[in-house]
């Protein structure tokens, strides 16, 4: 039997994170205090161990479920505590069909977790980037929107990345035509995530994602983090080479997408 319940302890839940620290990055940033307060935890214990953690972040709309350890324990969780009606799903493909007996995932989008340390960074060359500050906001915008389809939003873009993050960015004639971010920066647990990279079509093939991804991470490392990592879609491997040529190594599958609860 599995004995479900709430997780408040961060050290334990630290713990339970760190074996499978780049796959639990985010969830790993979100034990800093400004992240924690939207944190729902919840664990699946089994003779005493505890074996399956699910973590769902209120900060976003739809919240964010993501989920880890034994599948076995997963279905206890969302069948018996975790039961939000919409979320962004986080996952591995290990735990799907537990998902799936309590939640639709229409389309699920296979994605790469890649991973660097600081000893593998190779940076690239990155002169003649902009350091991008929040007066940037409504060119960010501007840019991201280029890369969407009716209905779409940017790659999890907010104003508080922004204000709180690194982003670098490359302007032509006024306009900014690439950029690079985070999605979010965990001094405490010296882990963050790039994200938010895109160049505008008419740009592309010219290094730019290349200099401005570069210049993240060396600030990054500059900051004192440990550990960075990105996500990529599995079927992208132009992105995942050009991530590799800087160091990035290939951590594990995933999946992510919009899950509905059924019933």
């Amino acid at each position: 039997m599995w004995h479900v319940r709430r997780l408040t302890d961060k050290d334990e839940i630290r713990d339970f994170l760190e074996p499978d620290r780049p796959y639990a990055a985010y969830a790993l940033g979100d034990l800093e205090p400004a992240f924690f307060v939207d944190c729902e935890w919840w664990g699946a214990e089994h003779n005493d161990s505890l074996g399956t953690l699910a973590l769902l972040y209120r900060g976003l709309e739809p919240p964010a479920l993501f989920v880890m350890g034994e599948p076995a324990g997963l279905a206890a969780i969302l069948g018996l505590a975790l039961r939000p009606q919409q979320v962004t799903l986080l996952a591995k493909m290990i735990h799907l069909e537990r998902i799936r007996a309590y939640y639709h995932v229409p389309r699920p989008v296979p994605m790469l977790r890649m991973w660097l340390r600081r000893g593998d960074f190779r940076p690239a060359p990155a002169t003649g980037l902009v350091r991008l500050s929040p007066g940037y906001r409504a060119e960010l915008d501007r840019l991201y929107h280029l890369g969407m389809g009716p209905g779409e939003r940017p790659d999890a873009f907010t104003p508080l990345q922004l204000a709180q993050g690194v982003f670098y960015g490359v302007e032509r004639d006024g306009r900014l035509v690439a950029a690079a971010g985070t999605h979010l920066v965990a001094l405490a647990e010296g882990i963050a995530a790039v994200g938010n990279v895109f160049t505008h079509p008419s740009w592309r093939q010219r290094g730019y994602a290349t200099a401005c991804t570069s210049a993240v991470t060396a600030a990054l490392f500059e900051m004192g983090v440990r550990d960075v990592v990105l996500n990529v879609a599995q079927d992208n491997e132009t992105a995942i080479r050009i991530y590799e040529r800087l160091g990035y190594r290939r951590y594990c599958p995933f999946v992510e997408g919009i899950a509905l609860r059924k019933g």
